[in-house]
């Protein structure tokens, strides 16, 4: 069956007595002992978490899935599969809090990071030099959406080192990174997947049965794993993931056509090949104050973090989503200060234009004056 169809139908556990059609929360933390022992303790196993992690394979094209409580959980399961004093490559463009973990990682745990950027044709043949444990990047970049050509990374770095993807700007509906050679695709579950903006989740999928038999084990004995309820959230936001996404994408080029014709935007980035397009497009007006009076007048377009929700957003990333990244690190991160970031929703195509429209123009009359 096609995937849109699996999503809308996800398998009953085939304990559930019911054949309910809306997959039920399993809001216990015990479970009497069977003699199979497949459940004992929801953070070990829970038969609802067990669904979701059925349909995220499927959509990754994995073998094995597993659910965490939040994207960045996800992000420092990943990371500790590197050892202490080991070295990670991590892309210059990142979202904020990334930068934020690996900076306590190399300070707690002696990891050495190198950030390059890995959309720059010579950054494979850099990245191989290094001879990293772990490679980490965004498709595309956040939030300057930049490309990465991951099947060439994946071809010129060691074969030792774990390829790790975060796809959360995508979905596996746009992208799958397992099939272009990654070790693990990693997503905000909080983002596309569940597209409400109700919930906090993280995804990490492997084709690997090491590497997921590793994860798995240190899900269960850290803790980590995503409860019952935000499960059945997640579960019912997939059903609805290509729908979503579809008219998302129709909304965010018709403003990439608005913000690329106005006099007041000065620079649009959007990805430039169209397997790494997705529902957010960044544009500096060469003002922060110019920027800050953009987001302001906007009322469609609420002025709040994270992205991939049903409803659009915007924000002013070094302000926002970035202000978490260390001192230290600001060079490597080095944004504009006037970048306006967009999420786009599923809002009318007409009315997200016209809002976005009114507020540049207001900004520019002001301007002109």
């Amino acid at each position: 069956m096609d995937l849109q169809t699996i999503l809308v139908h996800p398998p009953c556990s085939d304990r559930e007595p019911t054949a309910a059609s809306s997959t039920p929360i399993y809001q216990s933390a015990t479970f009497g002992i069977s003699d199979d022992g497949r459940w004992d303790y929801s953070r070990s196993g829970n038969p609802t978490r067990e669904v979701l992690e059925t349909q995220l394979a499927l959509l990754d094209g994995a073998r094995s899935s597993l659910a965490y409580a939040s994207g960045v959980s996800a992000l420092a399961a990943a990371f500790r599969l590197v050892p202490a004093g080991g070295r990670i490559v991590c892309g210059r463009d990142v979202y904020g809090g990334t930068f934020r973990l690996l900076d306590l990682l190399s300070r707690d745990h002696g990891l050495q990071v190198t950030y390059v950027d890995t959309s720059d044709a010579s950054a494979a043949a850099t990245i191989a030099g290094l001879d990293p444990d772990l490679v980490f990047v965004e498709v595309p970049s956040n939030p300057l959406l930049k490309g990465t050509d991951i099947d060439e990374l994946r071809s010129s770095i060691p074969l030792s080192a774990l390829l790790v993807v975060d796809n959360s700007m995508l979905s596996p509906i746009r992208f799958q990174p397992l099939r272009h050679g990654a070790d693990i695709a990693l997503q905000s579950g909080t983002k596309l997947l569940g597209g409400h903006g109700d919930l906090t989740a993280g995804v990490l999928s492997t084709n690997d049965p090491g590497l997921a038999e590793q994860l798995k084990f240190r899900q269960n004995a850290e803790g980590t794993a995503l409860a019952p309820f935000e499960s059945w959230l997640l579960i019912r936001g997939l059903q609805t993931l290509p729908l979503r996404l579809e008219r998302q994408m129709e909304n965010t080029y018709r403003i990439v056509e608005l913000l690329g014709t106005h006099p007041l935007v000065e620079q649009v980035f959007f990805p430039a090949f169209e397997a790494q397009q997705g529902p957010v497009v960044s544009f500096t007006t060469g003002s922060l104050e110019a920027s800050s009076d953009v987001v302001s007048a906007t009322t469609l377009f609420r002025t709040t973090v994270s992205f991939g929700s049903v409803f659009s957003s915007i924000s002013l990333p070094c302000s926002m989503s970035h202000a978490s990244v260390p001192e230290s690190l600001r060079d490597v991160c080095d944004l504009p200060p006037d970048l306006v970031r967009l999420a786009v929703g599923i809002e009318a195509h007409a009315d997200l234009c016209s809002d976005l429209q009114r507020a540049l123009d207001t900004v520019e009359a002001v301007l002109a004056r």
